[in-house]
Order: C-alpha cells, then structure tokens, then sequence
C-alpha cells in the first residue's frame, strides 16, 4: 500500500514508518513544515520516500494521513483528488484539545467521508468528533532496548521549545525540583529554558541531540521526570519506559494510565514527586527495580507491532 503523510511529529512518524507499505512524504526545497521530506535525525527505512508537490500529482496513492487541519486543502492541491471523497483518508490528532469543555470541537468533526484516529483514550473522550468516526490507536515506539544504568544521580527531563509552552510543558516548575535534584534538560530550545533557573543543583541543557545519542544520554541519568501538565502522551516518555527508567510523572492527561504504580510515582501534588526524584536520586536500587517494571508495562502496552497492527487493520477498513 502506498501512503502519503507529512513529516510532522518525527518519533511518531518513526515508528509507523516501519510498517510493511511504501510511505511518501511531501518534500519542499527550504525543507519547511510542509515539505521536511525524510527524517534528518531518525532512522528511517528506504520505504520511505520524497516527492514534490509537482511529482505528487502524477503519483498514485492509497490513502492519505492528515495531521493537521490545513492538509485537507493541500492534499487535495497537491494530489488533484479531494481526501475522503476521491482518495481515502484518515485523520490523525496528536493533540490534547485546548480550551473550555464545551468548545472543544475537533476542526473536521462531521466528516463522514473521514475516520479520525486518536492517539490517547484521553483525547478520544475529550474532543468532540460529531458524526465522525473515531479510532484509538495508541503509540508504540521503536524499542531502544533495556539501556538504563542510571550512573548519573540526575532526573532526565525531555520536551521541546519548554520556553514558549511554558505551563502547558511544566516548565515553570523545573526550579522546583532542581532545588531537590540536579536536572537534565533535552530537547529544542532547552539552554533557553533554563538560562533563568537558579538552585542548589545544577541545571543543565541538552539541545536537539539526535534520537540515538538521546536515549543514551536518557538513560545514563537514574530517573525521568515528566512534569507536562497538558499535552498528549509524550513519546519520550515511553521511550524512557523501553529504556528501563522510572517515572515521576504528573498524573494528567494520560499519565495515569500508562504508568503503573510499580513503575515509578504520578501524582498531582508537587510535593510528592519531588520527593520521588530525590529518592530515586539517591536509591538506585529502587530506580532500577522500578526501571525494570517500567520497561515491561511499555513493553506490553506500547509495543510497535502492536502500533503496527493496528495500522494495517486500519488502513485495510479505509482502503476496502
């Protein structure tokens, strides 16, 4: 099958890259957010493959992943065949909605010719589809393999661009804990994040490290800590799992279900996880049993062929 999706969410897009079809992804020359082509910074398989905008338009494809709300049109520019009507296809929400209960309806809700999948049961209840058909798939990932040792007594924390998404992130509340732990920041924009940060323990940026060397950076630091209020379910924070790193997590969104108790310490009081990444801080053998239940409970729930089948159970129902 041959399926045409845009390079938006890079560990997302990993993983369902390494499915059995062809995947082909929009590509621009300045390699913007509608035309970033292959993945710079991920490894991906020779399935998947770039075309312009011109060459899509003599090039026949199976189904269409839409990821955002704009790509309805452009699909249909770029292809010469509306989505849902003259090509099947499918909608993809990452995202948590945002705003008040009663307005958070989803941008193609009432779309019968579409089926929206989301990626959290979480999101699934809280956005309001309408008529559309609506499918849980839930991640799965790339297994990094059980790559924990925890050498370093610090709580590694993962997101990009913690600046600009401020609360939503939890980035106002790393002073918090690096008054308990010592901290490592990775992703996009992480120096920007913590230039302002002053505690006991030290607070150090990682900026942009490729998906390879993050996770073994990751898990060379004795805990993870997610301090997210309200996104998703962030794929680093199952990526930490495979790797065999406890949780301290806030217990929002869909935290809650993904983190078993055995596996690290969710909750909604601050004051609790701080105390859990300063104990997992100096108890390693406490991480690293925790750190073992973590990676089985991903394992179970966020396996890629599990992701994967479910996919090719999908795309079959769209294509038939």
């Amino acid at each position: 099958m041959r399926v045409l999706l845009w390079h938006v969410h890079g560990s997302w897009t990993t993983a369902l890259v390494h499915g059995h079809h062809e995947y082909i992804v929009p590509v621009l020359p300045d390699r913007g957010p509608d035309g970033r082509g292959r993945a710079l910074t991920w490894s991906w398989p020779e399935s998947v493959i770039e075309l312009t905008p011109e060459a899509l338009r003599e090039t026949d494809v199976d189904a269409v992943l839409l990821q955002r709300p704009h790509e309805v049109e452009l699909a249909e520019e770029w292809l010469g065949r509306r989505p849902g009507r003259e090509v099947p296809a499918v909608y993809v929400e990452h995202n948590a909605p945002q705003g008040r209960i009663a307005e958070m309806r989803h941008p193609v809700a009432d779309r019968p010719d579409l089926t929206l999948v989301h990626v959290t049961h979480f999101n699934d209840l809280f956005w309001d589809a309408g008529s559309t058909a609506t499918r849980v798939i839930e991640h799965g990932v790339v297994d990094p393999g059980p790559r924990w040792t925890g050498e370093v007594a610090a709580a590694a924390v993962v997101v990009n661009e913690a600046k600009r998404r401020g609360r939503v992130t939890g980035t106002d509340l790393l002073a918090t804990f690096a008054r308990h732990a010592p901290l490592d920041v990775f992703g996009m924009g992480a120096s920007e994040a913590v230039e302002e940060i002053a505690a006991p323990h030290p607070v150090e940026p990682h900026d942009d490290l490729p998906q390879g060397r993050l996770h073994a950076e990751m898990a060379r630091r004795r805990v993870y800590l997610h301090p997210v209020r309200w996104t998703s379910l962030g794929l680093s924070l199952i990526e930490a799992m495979h790797l065999g790193m406890p949780v301290v997590a806030l217990a929002t969104t869909e935290v809650a279900e993904a983190v078993p108790p055995e596996a690290g310490v969710v909750s909604t009081r601050v004051e609790t996880l701080v105390d859990g990444v300063r104990r997992l801080c100096n108890e390693p053998e406490e991480a690293a049993v925790m750190g073992k239940a973590a990676r089985e409970a991903a394992l179970d729930r966020y396996s890629l062929d599990r992701f994967l089948g479910d996919w090719d159970e999908l795309l079959e129902e769209v294509t038939a």
